[in-house]
């Protein structure tokens, strides 16, 4: 093995046991909580915040959750997929902190959430934050993970724009 290969499976290793860390987080918060919660129970934390049991059958924001039970497998596949391609991605590009920084978190969010599915045919979102009578959707920890993500990779690609004037 060439010493450049070496470091690159020393940096996979490193954001793939980052992305298992967190997935690990992940799973057990939501034990916790599917263990502690009756679905649908609220426990008011702050005026603003909440800890909830929702399940989501859907995508964000509960999209098409009503569609009949075809979309489990669908999120679980572009899941799968996407975790296979940014495994690929940080293997490539290993040496980019900032954009592995990114891939890693979304692999994780997407992995939590794809266990999610295959084990309860749900994800178990638990995260209620709201604002008077204005409730964001209930979230978790891996949704978390791949809003952060994303907006890293917005900051990443921006940095290389400027860098490339």
């Amino acid at each position: 093995m060439t010493a450049r290969a070496k470091g690159s499976a020393r940096g996979l290793a490193f954001w793939l046991g980052i992305a298992l860390a967190l997935i690990v987080v992940d799973q057990l918060v939501k034990y916790w909580i599917a263990s502690t919660f009756r679905l649908h129970d609220v426990r008011t934390v702050t005026p603003w915040f909440d800890i909830v049991r929702a399940h989501n059958t859907g995508a964000a924001f509960s999209f098409l959750a009503s569609a009949g039970g075809w979309q489990r497998w669908f999120f679980t596949a572009i899941g799968a997929v996407a975790a296979v391609f940014i495994v690929w991605m940080l293997k490539r590009h290993g040496n980019q902190r900032l954009f592995c920084w990114a891939l890693t978190l979304i692999l994780a969010g997407a992995l939590g959430n794809v266990i999610d599915r295959v084990w309860h045919g749900h994800v178990i979102d638990f995260i209620q934050v709201h604002w008077g009578r204005a409730y964001f959707p209930a979230f978790n920890v891996a949704d978390s993970a791949i809003t952060i993500g994303a907006a890293l990779l917005i900051l990443d690609e921006l940095q290389r724009v400027r860098r490339g004037r």
